[in-house]
């Protein structure tokens, strides 16, 4: 596995992990899933062009 997989497959699960769908993450909103989406959004792309 290469180390881009590796860095999808943690910010995908980060993303999952920041869903404020827990009790302790009730009052965060979509802060963290939305930054970390756009985290992930902006690797996908960089390793579509081959960038990284």
């Amino acid at each position: 596995m290469t180390i881009t997989t590796i860095l999808i497959i943690v910010l995908i699960l980060l993303l999952i992990g920041a869903l404020p769908t827990w009790p302790h993450s009730r009052n965060w909103n979509y802060g963290p899933t939305g930054l970390i989406g756009t985290i992930l959004i902006i690797v996908v792309i960089l390793m579509l062009m081959k960038v990284i």
